[in-house]
C-alpha cells in the first residue's frame, strides 16, 4: 500500500470514531456526572431512607454522586411526571413501586404510563404490613379479629391512614378476603391513628413497622400478624396472616428504581449490576432490618412483572371495595 493510501485509511477510521454519537460514547463511561434520583416522598420517611442508603452505595460503586431529589405530593404523580419527561440518558431515575401500582389502579387517567414510559432497573426495599392492636385488647389473634367482626357485623373499627394508601387498601382487602363487615376508619397521619388505637377508639390498625415500632418496643401496641409471605426478621415471633388461617391474604409493599423508557439498555444493565453488587452489603441489610425493611435485588423483568401483578391486584381490591376511581 502506498503511503498516501495508508494515511487515508487511518484517517477514515479516526473520522468514523469521531462521528459516533456523543450519547454512544457517554454510555461507555456512564456515569460521568451526578445522577438525580427522584423520590415521591418527603425526606426522612422510611422509603426515603431506603433510597438514600442505596444511593450512597451506588455513589461509591459507580464513582458519581446519586443525589436524592424529594418531590412529594399527589400520590407520587408529580414525581413520576417529572421523571417521565426527563431525558433518557441515565441521569434521572425514579423510585417506583407499590405506590406507583396503586396510582395506576386508582386514577382514571395519569399524565404517564408506568409500564410504557419507564424502564425497570431493580427492586430495592420491601415492607410487610402489620396488623396491630393496643396492649390489653381482648383481640389476641387474626382469628379473634375475624370472630369479633362476624359476631357484630359493622361494629369492628379498623384504622388506616388516608384512603387509597397501601394501608387503607390492605384493610379493604382483609375484609373482603375474610368475608367480614367492618368499619374502616381513615386518619390523616400514622400518629393520629396510633393515638386513636391507644384510646380504644378503633380496635385494630394496619400499618408498617417503621411507623409503630416505638410503641411496639414500649409494649403499648401488640402486633397480631404480619402480612408478608413469611415471618419477618424483626418480629420473628409474630405469625403471618396466612399462618393465622387467612390463606389468600398477602400484602408486601415495595419500591425500586426505574428510568425513563428511552434510557439505553446498556445503562439499565450497568445500574442493575451495581444494585446487585451493593444490595447484600451488611450495613444496608442490618440498617434496613432495624427499620422493618428487607432490601432485595431483582432483574428488570422481575420488577416489571411485579408491577403488572400489583396493578391488577389493587385494581381488583378497588373494584371489590366499591372505591370510586379518581380523576
Amino acid at each position: 500500500m502506498r503511503a498516501e493510501g495508508f494515511i487515508a485509511v487511518i484517517a477514515s477510521i479516526f473520522l468514523a470514531g469521531a462521528a459516533l454519537p456523543r450519547s454512544a460514547l457517554a454510555q461507555n463511561d456512564y456515569p460521568t456526572r451526578p445522577v438525580s434520583l427522584i423520590v415521591p416522598y418527603a425526606a426522612g420517611g422510611v422509603a426515603d431512607v431506603a433510597m438514600r442508603m442505596l444511593g450512597d452505595k451506588l455513589s461509591t460503586r459507580l464513582g458519581q454522586q446519586f443525589v436524592i431529589e424529594n418531590r412529594p405530593g399527589a400520590g407520587g404523580i408529580v414525581a413520576a411526571q417529572a421523571a417521565a419527561s426527563a431525558p433518557g440518558d441515565g441521569y434521572t431515575l425514579l423510585m417506583t413501586g407499590n405506590n406507583t401500582a396503586i396510582a395506576a389502579a386508582l386514577f382514571k387517567s395519569l399524565p404517564y404510563n408506568v409500564l410504557a414510559d419507564f424502564a425497570s432497573i431493580s427492586t430495592a426495599a420491601f415492607f410487610d404490613m402489620l396488623i396491630v392492636t393496643r396492649a390489653g385488647s381482648p383481640l389476641h389473634s387474626v382469628k379473634d379479629v375475624i370472630a369479633a367482626a362476624r359476631a357484630n357485623p359493622g361494629k369492628l373499627n379498623i384504622g388506616t391512614i388516608n384512603p387509597g394508601s397501601t394501608q387503607n387498601l390492605a384493610a379493604e382487602m382483609f375484609t373482603s378476603t375474610a368475608g367480614i363487615k367492618a368499619a374502616i376508619v381513615p386518619f390523616r397521619t400514622s400518629p393520629d391513628m396510633a393515638g386513636a388505637l391507644l384510646r380504644g377508639d378503633i380496635d385494630v390498625a394496619f400499618e408498617f413497622y417503621a411507623a409503630v415500632h416505638g410503641l411496639l418496643v414500649d409494649n403499648k401496641l401488640v402486633a397480631l400478624a404480619s402480612a408478608g409471605p413469611s415471618r419477618t426478621a424483626y418480629l420473628p415471633q409474630v405469625p403471618t396472616v396466612i399462618e393465622s388461617g387467612l390463606k389468600d391474604y398477602e400484602v408486601t409493599s415495595w419500591n425500586g428504581l426505574s428510568a425513563p423508557a428511552a434510557t439505553p439498555a446498556r445503562i439499565i444493565a450497568k445500574l442493575n449490576q451495581a444494585a446487585k453488587d451493593v444490595m447484600p452489603s451488611p450495613d444496608i441489610q442490618n440498617r434496613a432490618a432495624e427499620m422493618g425493611m428487607a432490601m432485595r435485588w431483582s432483574t428488570p423483568d422481575e420488577m416489571t412483572a411485579r408491577m403488572k401483578a400489583d396493578i391488577s391486584k389493587w385494581s381488583a381490591v378497588i373494584e371489590n371495595a366499591g372505591i370510586a376511581r379518581r380523576e
